[in-house]
């Protein structure tokens, strides 16, 4: 049996950008996991307060045989929207994909980079209290990454606490206010100076 978290112990508020650093393997995308209820812990116990939303597996949740439209209701409601706030969103997720008339396709006819517009327009469409975050950059054209980069500050500045998982330390510096470094599922709690 592997352990991918050792007591680990902190406590997040209002106002906090958290970003989790470390090596392939330290156990960030287990402690996001965690902390959004997905993986329950065998000692101790993760407390939230406010609605979380994940931005965790770009992919999670798509069925490539249904259309983008049915996709954007099925992943919104697996987020925990109702489906009527996933449907107040459609024409803001339609503008941001730019997929137009390829909405009505089912999602295996997309190219890779048209399944990324539309699972992280979908993702990125809910207002939550608490916002994690799986490295999600690295995804999609030149363009597409700008677009992305300007929608994430966007919505990291309207929830209250966002966590924030990533390799590249300097959008980890330009997102967050608090660093977390995970070393063989320990966390130590570092200075902005301290990254990378």
């Amino acid at each position: 049996m592997v352990t991918a978290l050792d007591d680990v112990s902190f406590e997040f508020r209002e106002g906090d950008a958290v970003g989790l650093i470390g090596h392939n393997g330290a156990g960030k995308s287990t402690m996001l996991r965690t902390m959004a209820g997905v993986y329950k812990p065998t000692h101790g116990a993760v407390r939230r307060r406010g609605r979380t939303a994940t931005v965790l597996e770009l992919g999670a949740g798509i069925d490539p045989e249904l259309s983008g439209y049915e996709n954007i209701t099925r992943m919104g409601v697996l987020l925990g929207m109702s489906i009527a706030e996933t449907k107040e969103r459609i024409s803001e997720i339609e503008r941001f994909t730019q997929l137009g008339n390829f909405l009505q396709l089912p999602v295996r006819m997309y190219s890779s980079g048209m399944a990324t517009r539309l699972m992280f327009a979908v993702a990125t469409s809910t207002r939550p209290d608490i916002l994690l975050v799986d490295e999600v950059f690295g995804a999609g054209d030149a363009e597409f990454q700008e677009r992305a980069k300007e929608r994430m500050s966007r919505l990291i500045s309207s929830v209250g606490i966002f966590v924030f998982a990533s390799h590249d330390h300097e959008l980890v510096r330009t997102y967050c206010n608090r660093f977390l470094r995970l070393e063989h599922g320990r966390v130590i709690e570092i200075d902005r100076r301290d990254v990378g």
